[in-house]
């Protein structure tokens, strides 16, 4: 600084003129170098103004998106949720931030991310009320390979988790329809003969009209549905605060549940 800024006086030391000349500058720097590298700032969650972007299903949304909404009106009148379609599971989204959380099951894909677990589920099997495979107690693989099928699949396939299952007792069944969302399966079961699969979350109270749930035949993995985001955000206070009240919702979901 081409200054000696402090200078020894008896036992003591003094400051330089030029250091008392630049003390107010030091000083403000000082406490800009504390804000950059302190935590970051406690916010005030009602007061927040922010919007947020989730990537989830259909039957997410049609499931969830009201109570989460409720939630966090509740919380922070000032924030609000957009639910984006879920066409792919590309996770650039997160990486550049466009997206602030994904929801769904979990693929290999974006190491990186962090995860964290909401609920798990599994598969069952829907028809409309009265229908003839339904009338058994026990549904046997047989009598479920022989009706025809509806799935769900977001690229168009004709397999399904159970297919592995049926193929394994030197079975098959046919698929006659495949549609892009599990609500429409279960539209088109409702008013078909055509047996449905989709997950037992989907089949709650309200939602499932002149439908019925059955158990499958064959066994199938479950799975688990996470939200998903990437690290960039890990410390960020609103957004930790958002995936804060989704898991204490589906916890809390869960409880009470069980």
């Amino acid at each position: 600084m081409n200054d000696p800024i402090l200078v020894p006086a008896g036992r003591a030391m003094v400051a330089t003129p030029h250091a008392e000349a630049i003390a107010e500058q030091v000083r403000s720097l000082t406490a800009a170098v504390q804000t950059v590298l302190g935590p970051p700032p406690v916010i005030d969650i009602h007061e927040l103004q922010r919007d947020f972007a989730i990537r989830a299903n259909e039957a997410f949304v049609l499931l969830h998106a009201a109570r989460l909404s409720v939630a966090v009106m509740n919380a922070a009148p000032g924030v609000r949720l957009r639910f984006a379609p879920k066409p792919n599971k590309e996770i650039q989204p997160l990486r550049d931030a466009t997206l602030d959380l994904d929801i769904g099951v979990i693929s290999g894909d974006g190491a990186e991310l962090r995860g964290q677990t909401l609920f798990e589920d599994c598969f069952v099997g829907v028809a409309r009320a009265g229908h003839p495979l339904l009338k058994a107690k026990h549904t046997t693989p047989e009598q479920y390979a022989a009706c025809g099928h509806v799935i769900s699949s977001r690229r168009g396939n004709f397999k399904g988790p159970v297919d592995d299952a049926l193929a394994e007792l030197g079975l098959s069944r046919k698929v006659n329809l495949v549609v892009p969302s599990y609500p429409a399966v279960m539209a088109v079961a409702a008013a078909t003969d055509l047996v449905g699969l989709v997950p037992r979350s989907y089949c709650q109270a309200g939602v499932a009209r002149q439908i019925e749930m059955f158990e499958l035949p064959v066994a199938t993995p479950g799975f688990v549905v996470a939200q998903t985001w990437h690290p960039r955000m890990d410390a960020d206070p609103a957004h930790r605060w958002l995936r804060g009240l989704i898991f204490d919702a589906f916890r809390s979901k869960t409880e009470h549940h069980d």
